[in-house]
């Protein structure tokens, strides 16, 4: 029996939610994948923030839901919102760069698998047409969404962030590995994270 649920790229969805279900059935990198696929996001078609990221952990592989681990914790800290506030898709869509576990390498996690991007974010995107603000979570997205507007370090790209306004915002990665970072630059917490939790703040607003 053939299990593979890739997507055609000609295939059409009527709607944001049967192409959620489509993404969260795909098949496509099930060789290589560990754990097994488990796609994970959320998003609904009235979100007004975008969080991408780079892939689910071991740990959100588990649970099913995104950012369910310590570097959550932090994310949600410096966004000023509490857990339910964060889940909520009709405010917040959680699409990263790859959605499923792709695994341990000799450093860490491996990178996000290209497959999910080239399948379907552009339709992910096209199906949130009321995104305001898109919060670009380490190298792989700021890569994706930047392009040559990215600086020549993820430091140096986050160092300049007023420059990526309004519509994108680019950030570390909230891993307690990076807490040598912050230490480093003190700069993010008293600059950059006053303005997110602001600009956050009127976007969540009821």
């Amino acid at each position: 029996m053939n299990r593979s649920r890739s997507p055609s790229t000609t295939t059409a969805y009527a709607g944001l939610d049967p192409l959620l279900a489509a993404v969260r059935q795909c098949r496509a990198c099930e060789a290589h994948l560990p754990l097994g696929p488990r796609p994970v996001l959320q998003a609904g078609a009235s979100a007004r923030i975008l969080i991408v990221g780079q892939a689910p952990g071991a740990r959100v592989h588990a649970s099913g839901v995104p950012w369910d681990d310590p570097s959550g914790e932090r994310l949600r800290q410096w966004l000023g919102l509490d857990a339910s506030a964060f889940h909520d898709a009709s405010t917040i869509a959680i699409i990263p760069m790859g959605y499923c576990y792709p695994g341990r390498g000799s450093s860490g996690d491996l990178p996000p698998r290209r497959e999910c991007a080239t399948l379907w974010l552009d339709q992910l995107l096209a199906a949130l047409p009321n995104i305001e603000l898109t919060l670009l979570i380490g190298l792989h997205a700021q890569r994706h969404f930047l392009g040559s507007r990215r600086k020549s370090s993820l430091t140096e790209t986050v160092r300049a962030w007023r420059t990526f306004g309004p519509r994108y915002l680019p950030l570390p990665h909230p891993s307690p590995r990076n807490t040598p970072w912050f230490q480093r630059h003190p700069w993010f917490e008293s600059e950059l994270l006053p303005t997110l939790r602001e600009r956050v703040a009127s976007l969540t607003a009821k």
